[in-house]
C-alpha cells in the first residue's frame, strides 16, 4: 500500500493512470483531453508549440489504464478535431503533423465501427466535420480523408 502511495504522490501521470483505472473522477477522459488540447492547439499567444508525440502518449495512457472502446474513440476523435480545427485557424501546419492526423483519423474510424451504432453514428458526423473541415489545409488531407471514409463505409 506503502509503495502506490508513493508512486501516487510521485507523478501527476500517475495520479491520472490511477483515477482512471479505478473510475476515481467524475469525467475520466478530462485529463486526456487536457494533454491533447495543449499539445495540438496550443496557445500561439504565448508561442506554445505542438507535439505530436505527447498528444499520441495521451491517448497511450489512456488505453494503458482502461483501453475502454468508447472512451479510446471519443479521443481519437477529440484529437482530430482540434488538430484540424487549429490547422483550419492557424494553418501552417508540417506534413508530419497533417499526416499523423490523417493516421489518427483512420484509427479513429477503426475504432468507432467497433461500437454500437449510436454510439458510431454520432462519433461519424464529428468525423464527416474533420474531413469537411481538412479540404481546407491543403497537401490532400480532406482527400485523404475522403478515400478513408468512403473505405471505412463500405466495410
Amino acid at each position: 500500500m506503502g509503495l502506490i502511495q508513493d508512486l501516487y504522490a510521485f507523478q501527476k501521470d500517475n495520479q491520472i493512470f490511477l483515477h482512471t483505472r479505478f473510475g476515481l473522477s467524475g469525467d475520466v477522459l478530462k485529463p486526456y483531453k487536457q494533454t491533447l488540447e495543449r499539445w495540438l492547439s496550443p496557445d500561439v499567444l504565448r508561442n506554445q508549440d505542438t507535439s505530436v508525440t505527447k498528444a499520441k502518449q495521451a491517448i497511450s495512457a489512456y488505453r494503458k489504464a482502461i483501453g475502454e472502446p468508447a472512451g479510446l474513440a471519443e479521443l481519437m476523435v477529440f484529437y482530430c478535431e482540434n488538430a484540424a480545427g487549429f490547422c483550419n485557424e492557424f494553418g501552417g501546419q508540417d506534413e508530419d503533423y497533417l499526416g499523423a492526423l490523417i493516421r489518427m483519423f483512420e484509427q479513429a474510424l477503426e475504432v468507432a465501427r467497433q461500437l454500437p451504432e449510436a454510439d458510431c453514428d454520432a462519433l461519424m458526423l464529428r468525423l464527416d466535420s474533420v474531413r469537411t473541415i481538412s479540404h481546407n489545409l491543403g497537401y490532400g488531407v480532406g482527400d485523404a480523408m475522403d478515400y478513408l471514409l468512403a473505405d471505412h463505409a463500405g466495410n
